[in-house]
């Protein structure tokens, strides 16, 4: 046991001996400054706003199902008319609306919850049924119903 090495203990705790392999020093020689962390201040949780942008099809299997009896959502990508100006002030009016970019086009995203604004859903939708590339989504607890465009109705 001669030609172990002694060590110092610190407090209250044994201090482990050096490894040889270690490149860093025990202390460390300075200390770096807080502005060069820049993620000290993120939210641990998602916002609303955040919250809005998820697909329905993730919202659910992150957070389970919704505790409405349904939603409608109506997705539809820029167009050319003077119906874009209204369906995009419609769509804005929903309970969830959000813009998004698929391969570099906008689309809008328009989700109604059951409620006071029946009217509003079927006005955007008769101005953007017609529109190529427009999608419905209804979903009622976990079944789940998507048509795209060209489809008047839905079969359940």
């Amino acid at each position: 046991m001669a030609d172990e090495q002694d060590t110092i203990a610190r407090g209250s705790s044994m201090a482990e001996p050096k490894r040889p392999d270690r490149v860093l020093p025990d202390e460390p020689i300075h200390r770096p400054l807080e502005r060069f962390w820049p993620y000290a201040d993120l939210s641990e949780q998602p916002t609303e706003e955040e919250l809005v942008k998820l697909r329905p099809e993730l919202r659910e299997v992150l957070f389970g199902a919704p505790p409405l009896p349904f939603s409608i959502s109506i997705e539809f990508p820029q167009f050319e008319g003077d119906g874009y100006t209204r369906a995009v002030a419609l769509a804005k009016a929903s309970d969830a609306y959000v813009e998004v970019r698929v391969e570099g086009g906008l689309r809008h995203r328009a989700r109604f919850y059951p409620g006071d604004r029946p009217m509003r859903l079927r006005d955007l939708y008769e101005i953007v049924a017609a529109v190529d590339g427009t999608d419905v989504l209804v979903e009622i607890g976990r079944c789940r119903t998507r048509a795209s465009s060209g489809c008047r109705s839905c079969g359940f």
